[in-house]
């Protein structure tokens, strides 16, 4: 990505950052996810934002996804596609968005638990995956390679005791949604591709308490713990820069 593209990543990761708190802000018992949905494609509509979702037929899912948000509950943890279900007091929700505003595309998901009692299984299982992706921030620095990203993540995952899959992962991101390099959330430090200003990554550690295998619901989409276990997932979009990742979807104050 070029100088004159940065000011526009930064628009469109505040705008990720923005949604997603909002999203979060409105969801209590009784929410629905295809209110979420809806919510979302509102909030994008005013910003003058494109989705990355509503189209979007990769090889993996049965497409178009057709919607503007993905929604994981509870043993979900990817891809969640939006249906009629009021969520309830204990839900584990993640919450992934993706869209793309004058051409440059952001990408970020939180997970948390509606109502006011998580668990402190639950709050261990998010916190992981947030403390994963804070070391996979300080990991991405110029010069440092794919590998010492994913070592990063992977180690903090391991090391709260939680397997890891290999099959989804962080990816860069610019002018679409997906693009090289892929960052999975384990590998073998100081190999893979040389990290570099300019390079734009979404960095998305995700985990599931007792497997590492998925399994697809019949909607072709939303990915689950094989054991039906729970599950949370941590993202956000970030820009290398000389002096290391700049994180561009943090939600707002």
């Amino acid at each position: 990505m070029d100088a004159t593209q940065v000011p526009h990543a930064r628009a469109a990761g505040a705008l990720v950052g923005r949604i997603l708190a909002e999203l979060r802000a409105r969801t209590r018992a009784g929410t629905n996810l295809l209110e979420l949905d809806a919510w979302t494609r509102e909030m994008q509509r005013e910003a003058g934002a494109v989705s990355c979702y509503v189209d979007y037929a990769p090889s993996f899912g049965r497409g178009p996804f057709g919607h503007h948000l993905c929604t994981s509950v509870n043993d979900a943890v990817l891809h969640g596609l939006p249906h009629d279900r009021a969520l309830v007091d204990g839900d584990l929700v993640s919450l992934d968005l993706a869209l793309s505003l004058r051409g440059v595309v952001a990408d970020a998901a939180i997970s948390f638990v509606v109502g006011e009692r998580p668990t402190p299984e639950d709050t261990a299982l998010i916190d992981a995956t947030q403390r994963a992706l804070a070391a996979a921030v300080e990991a991405a620095r110029p010069g440092a390679r794919v590998g010492d990203v994913s070592h990063a993540i992977g180690t903090v995952l391991t090391a709260a005791g939680y397997p890891v899959n290999l099959d989804f992962g962080g990816h860069g991101v610019g002018s679409t949604m997906h693009q090289d390099p892929h960052v999975a959330n384990h590998g073998e430090p100081g190999r893979g591709y040389k990290l570099r200003p300019g390079l734009l990554l979404a960095l998305e550690p995700w985990a599931m308490v007792d497997t590492a295998e998925l399994v697809t619901d019949d909607d072709g989409w939303t990915l689950r713990s094989a054991t039906g276990c729970r599950t949370a997932h941590s993202e956000h979009t970030v820009l290398i820069t000389p002096g290391g990742a700049e994180v561009l979807t943090t939600p707002p104050a």
